[in-house]
């Protein structure tokens, strides 16, 4: 059931406010410090979770999947609440803070992207659809595949 996912939704937001509520009060903020974020960090690894374990349901899936399309205008709007000008008023330390994650979330794509890379063997029906749809396609014929080895008994 899709309510599945939306439960496991939001019970990842509660803890995620709290545990950023828990770093502003670290910080000396008076603010929730990446609650958002964090709720969705544990959305994503309850989702891993439950799909290594086998116990993701395609109702949790399209909850889960629902909500997630929705983080970036949930972010856009959280952070339309903030006092932005007065945060930078605050001294360097926030163009600095927003430097560094910037950053990070650049090293941290590209990391991913070279570890989940996949070595994939091309093969003649590859190349001859990437032919058709580049539109480089010669008048021959698509090329028939091998065809597989049919065992008698």
């Amino acid at each position: 059931m899709t309510i599945f996912g939306v439960a496991l939704l939001a019970l990842c937001t509660l803890i995620g406010v709290f545990l950023g509520d828990l770093l502003g009060v670290a910080l000396g903020v008076k603010a929730n410090v990446g609650g958002v974020g964090l709720a969705m960090i544990l959305l994503i690894a309850a989702r891993a979770w439950l799909l290594a374990r086998g116990k993701l349901g395609g109702g949790i899936k399209l909850g889960v999947e629902f909500w997630s399309t929705m983080y970036i205008p949930i972010v856009v709007a959280m952070a339309a609440q903030q006092n932005v000008v007065a945060a930078v008023r605050g001294g360097p330390i926030v163009l600095i803070a927003a430097t560094v994650s910037l950053l990070l979330c650049f090293a941290c794509v590209a990391l991913l992207g070279h570890f989940g890379r996949r070595e994939r063997a091309e093969d003649a029906q590859i190349r001859h659809g990437g032919a058709v749809i580049g539109g480089d396609l010669d008048d021959d014929a698509a090329p028939v595949a091998p065809p597989h080895a049919v065992r008698k008994a």
